[in-house]
């Protein structure tokens, strides 16, 4: 085996792990697909007989990559506030089964909270809280001593347990605002959709789901109101469903399931919500249809 192949298995040992810590920090698979990627051209082109500690060195580089993505992210977010389009991921291979499965580990509701965390608070919670790495290794990622670096994440930790405090909303409530929005949709209305949307939510759509060229991820309750409105003449055949064991929307054709969209919900209104069409990933979700 030569140094090239060896250093391959060596970066697909590390993988799974990568796209976890990369998935975490930016709730989006095919970005942690992008920021993995990345971190293998990086690795190609180091001197890899030099690296100690590769597991170490990945973790950092992709935990690098994904701050700098957050920023950019965060950047586009204030100067395309009142824009109709988001940015379009690109697509990268990835395995659905394994996406699905890290979907459902990290669970909607959490990624609700952490995507209001600023960038550096994000990564060092992630890191600290998610997969036990050192302060002294994340203040280097984050541009900050050690010491505060502890704080910025102790900063992050509240923010994610008084979030987590907050009463969950309950099923009768989901449906109801489920309910809303799909009749909203239906009527072609914005300003109904708006209404049940929280200010801050992302909509993300899987590859299956997407029309080409469209947007991958939709960030804000007026641009994704103004996009689903085009689709009105086409949901007359969705209806709400339980999704494992919470209220979205399915679209079933002949007793088949073809797409859904999952909602996490948060303080009355749906804060986050993603279209899954890919079959891998359909199959490991418990659908249940309700009753309009």
């Amino acid at each position: 085996m030569d140094q090239k192949d060896w250093l391959a298995d060596k970066f697909e040992e590390n993988r799974s792990h990568l796209r976890a810590v990369a998935y975490r920090m930016l709730g989006s698979a095919s970005e942690a697909d992008d920021a993995v990627q990345e971190a293998w051209l990086r690795l190609s082109q180091s001197a890899a007989s030099e690296i100690e500690n590769l597991g170490g060195w990945l973790t950092t580089v992709v935990a690098r990559v994904c701050l700098d993505m957050l920023r950019s992210r965060q950047s586009r977010r204030e100067d395309e506030l009142d824009a109709h389009a988001a940015e379009s991921s690109a697509n990268a291979a990835s395995n659905p089964e394994q996406e699905a499965l890290v979907a459902d580990s990290v669970g909607l509701a959490l990624l609700v909270v952490l995507d209001k965390l600023a960038p550096a608070e994000r990564v060092a919670f992630v890191l600290q809280d998610l997969f036990a790495v050192p302060f002294e290794e994340i203040a280097p990622i984050v541009g900050r001593t050690p010491t505060a670096t502890r704080k910025l994440a102790s900063r992050a930790r509240k923010r994610v347990q008084g979030a987590s405090a907050v009463p969950p909303t309950g099923l009768r409530e989901q449906r109801k605002i489920a309910r809303a929005f799909l009749d909203a949709l239906r009527a072609g209305d914005v300003e109904g959709l708006i209404a049940v949307l929280d200010p801050d939510v992302t909509f993300r759509v899987d590859e299956a789901a997407a029309r080409p060229g469209a947007p991958r991820e939709i960030h804000g309750a007026l641009n994704w109101a103004r996009g689903a409105v085009a689709f009105s003449h086409i949901v007359r055949a969705t209806r709400p469903a339980l999704i494992n064991g919470s209220v979205g929307l399915v679209w079933a054709s002949k007793g088949r399931v073809l797409q859904v969209v999952r909602f996490a919900f948060a303080h009355g209104k749906i804060a986050r919500a993603e279209a899954i069409a890919d079959p891998a990933h359909l199959g490991h979700l418990d659908v249940t249809i309700l009753e309009d």
